[in-house]
């Protein structure tokens, strides 16, 4: 049988379509709170979210309005979902030229009160100066940068605690799983800022403690020694310098393999 005999006896009105297909995006940044004097960074996580404004652009009230949400929204007909995500996020936050991956699909039946929606979720991790220029539009009241720990305590939209709890487990495997920790660093520092950054992500006791870390970091391929340098802003004592080197990493760069 053709194709064309096939599409004849193709009946569309048996099968169900979605009423909506969405693109949502989690975008992460690392900020460094003051520190006292001699004393290693502290590191904290943060995700940006949207308030979804009261009414939309047309003027009638707006889906779960008034609630944080991921950026996001529908795609058109004529671009992929990822097109759809650089859009959205440039339109409701003013974000732009930031590389975004994709990490799941939701189609949970009832995880959107307007009818059967399936959305493609992405993520990005970046430094803050790439957001510095967010600025709430479109669908979007705020913008705003919360802290991990206290994001999925608010009053999310849709099943966004689900699609945000998943892509910090992205973002826990991207930071222990690839050298991206380098973007939150200056290009020479000390064991404890690399720590630092780790630490927004986990509590290995690999990583959580200061000894096992400060031995740790000397065995890591991708990172190397500068030698006769240190520096005393994370420590009274000089504190050795680093920087990362381009080798090729394995798939669990900071621990050791069982």
């Amino acid at each position: 049988m053709s194709n064309e005999q096939a599409m004849h006896q193709y009946d569309v009105k048996k099968y169900r379509t979605p009423d909506g297909y969405t693109a949502d995006i989690a975008v992460f940044t690392i900020l460094s709170a003051k520190s006292e004097m001699f004393k290693p960074p502290v590191m904290d996580l943060k995700l940006m979210l949207i308030r979804r404004s009261m009414t939309d652009s047309e003027g009638r009230p707006n889906i779960e309005a008034g609630k944080w949400a991921l950026p996001g929204g529908f795609v058109d007909p004529a671009e992929t979902a990822f097109q759809s995500a650089l859009r959205e996020l440039r339109e409701e936050t003013g974000v732009d030229d930031i590389h975004l991956q994709h990490f799941g699909v939701y189609d949970t039946p009832g995880r959107d009160p307007r009818g059967w929606i399936i959305s493609n979720a992405h993520y990005a991790i970046v430094p803050e100066h790439q957001l510095a220029k967010r600025q709430a539009n479109d669908d979007a009241s705020e913008v705003e940068l919360f802290s991990v720990q206290e994001v999925l305590e608010l009053d999310l939209a849709f099943d966004h605690a689900e699609i945000i709890s998943d892509a910090i487990s992205e973002i826990r495997h991207k930071l222990l799983q690839s050298t991206v920790a380098k973007e939150f660093l200056p290009a020479e520092f000390t064991y404890s800022e690399l720590q630092a950054v780790l630490l927004t992500v986990t509590k290995d006791s690999a990583i959580a403690l200061d000894a096992a870390f400060a031995r740790k970091i000397k065995s890591l391929p991708f990172i190397q020694e500068i030698t006769g340098k240190k520096t005393t802003r994370t420590s009274k004592k000089p504190t050795q310098l680093y920087r990362f080197i381009d080798v090729e990493a394995n798939t669990s760069l900071y621990h050791a393999r069982k």
